[in-house]
């Protein structure tokens, strides 16, 4: 019924109101002819102004230059991109590739192959830990012929410095640089597995009560709150995160495939292939609010948040003579962009 209100207040709101004033603001559209229908994981080269989407349709990662808002270049002959992290530190972009069982690293513009390692099938999301360099990445299936692993990867050197084994396929992965933990969703067994990211250990595992599924993951590390969003049912669950108390749960979008925390705004923004992004407010007590369901595409399941530049790239697939596009969101405060 909350969800249902939201979503109510939400409708009503974009029947009376300009769109800004929504938590997000239509910014521009980026459009990729000739892209693939289908999208991954997004990062970005800040001071190169470069957008890197995997366009796993396409077997590829497409370069947008953000000056021209046009494709620059892309990597070709991929397996199954997912997830990209851009290190800056090394100049480097890393690809995870779920077919090729591979992590694969590039470098300069353009872009060249500068190593690779074999992980596993299904290599998927990955978190960058600056303090030591590193680079956390979820891989495997759980089966017996592809076990699921976190590996750990030395950015320096490039290579392979350990793999935690976990008990089903990794999703999302967070990390709080205060307490130099990685949290890991482990979605198919309801639990976060938090590593300890000075002795590359698995210390914890909390196991989720309210929902499962739980896919994507967002951290607050002012409030030291971790949001875990489900999907069976669909449910923003906040979690203490030095403890992994449950602390707060709210109705959200079922098929929630991204998640991210706005520090400056105190928000949360839900991705979700269903079609919507939900957004929520964290109030100064740390209680959470529903603010708004934005309808986007049906397949539009990944975003990302640059809090530097108040803006949420969203990427959609294409569907009939609709081609692929980017759209960014200005984020908005008291119905204006920020």
């Amino acid at each position: 019924m909350k969800r249902l209100f939201a979503f109510c207040l939400f409708f009503s709101y974009a029947v009376c109101h300009a769109q800004t004033n929504f938590p997000l603001v239509l910014s521009r559209t980026i459009q990729l002819p000739g892209a693939a229908t289908k999208f991954d994981h997004l990062a970005i080269d800040e001071a190169g102004n470069r957008l890197f989407v995997a366009a796993t349709g396409a077997h590829a990662v497409e370069v947008i230059d953000l000056k021209t808002d046009l494709v620059q270049e892309a990597i070709l002959n991929l397996g199954k991109p997912h997830g990209l992290a851009w290190v800056a530190a090394t100049g480097s972009l890393y690809i995870a590739d779920g077919a090729l069982g591979e992590l694969r690293v590039y470098k300069g513009s353009p872009l060249w192959l500068a190593g690779t390692i074999k992980l596993s099938e299904d290599a998927d999301d990955m978190v960058y830990d600056a303090a030591h360099q590193l680079l956390f990445v979820g891989h495997g299936t759980g089966e017996a012929a592809a076990p699921a692993k976190v590996a750990v990867v030395d950015t320096r050197h490039f290579r392979l410095l350990a793999n935690l084994a976990v008990a089903t396929h990794p999703e999302a992965l967070e990390i709080d640089p205060a307490s130099q933990r990685v949290f890991v969703n482990v979605a198919e067994s309801n639990e976060v597995a938090v590593i300890d990211a000075k002795t590359k250990a698995i210390t914890a595992h909390w196991k989720l009560t309210k929902a499962g599924n739980n896919v994507p993951l967002a951290f607050d590390a002012k409030d030291q709150l971790l949001f875990v969003a489900c999907r069976k049912p669909g449910m923003l669950i906040a979690l203490d995160a030095k403890t992994g108390k449950e602390v707060a749960s709210l109705p959200a979008a079922g098929g929630a495939d991204d998640l991210f925390y706005d520090p400056a705004l105190s928000r949360i923004y839900l991705i979700s292939g269903t079609g919507e992004v939900d957004a929520f407010q964290v109030d100064e007590a740390k209680s959470i609010h529903p603010l708004a369901v934005l309808p986007t595409a049906s397949g539009a399941k990944t975003a990302l948040l640059v809090p530097s530049q108040n803006l949420l790239y969203l990427a959609v697939p294409g569907a009939g003579q609709q081609p692929s596009e980017i759209r960014v969101y200005a984020t908005a405060k008291n119905g204006k962009a920020q």
